[in-house]
């Protein structure tokens, strides 16, 4: 296993279009192709197929793009040393999970224990679902609280954390 020195996490939070998917491909470019994308999104629905079609226009050559809806860790534990690599999203991901029934806490703790061993330029993003008002159903609740828990656990193992408001970093760590 590389050196931690040989890798750094950045994680990149916001909230729904403030631009966190967009600086996170930025951050990733500035790092010699090829660039991995691991993409968490399943397009269950044409707004969903719509908002994948999206992301990848704005990707041109030299992004690869490893599918891992489910199996996140997997996916990350395959990729190659020094590789930039980018996950979109973690709130996808912890919702496939839910949808799944899996053991919720089990699953995060996977993903931040193998994020917090980056072998490479690493960039995550997810949502910041707790800003709002409290959900008025209990799974809306249950996913809100999964996925603060979530976002606190790779905050905590990633080198630097951003906040994206309106399109602008925010250094949060």
């Amino acid at each position: 296993m590389p050196d931690r020195a040989e890798g750094r996490l950045t994680f990149i939070l916001g909230g729904a279009r403030s631009g966190k998917s967009a600086y996170a491909e930025s951050l990733a470019t500035a790092s010699p192709s090829p660039w991995i994308y691991i993409a968490t999104a399943q397009a269950y629905d044409d707004e969903m197929r719509e908002r994948i079609a999206l992301h990848r226009s704005r990707r041109g050559e030299g992004w690869v793009t490893v599918d891992a809806p489910l199996d996140l860790v997997g996916a990350i534990e395959a990729l190659p040393d020094r590789q930039p690599v980018l996950i979109d999203c973690l709130t996808l991901w912890l919702t496939n999970h839910m949808l799944a029934d899996h053991d919720l806490e089990a699953e995060c703790r996977r993903l931040s224990d193998i994020l917090s061993r980056p072998r490479g330029p690493w960039f995550v993003v997810s949502n910041e679902v707790g800003l709002g008002i409290v959900p008025d159903n209990a799974l809306a609740r249950r996913f809100r609280d999964a996925a603060g828990r979530l976002n606190q656990q790779v905050a905590v193992v990633a080198d630097s954390v951003l906040m994206m408001v309106a399109g602008l970093p925010l250094k949060v760590k």
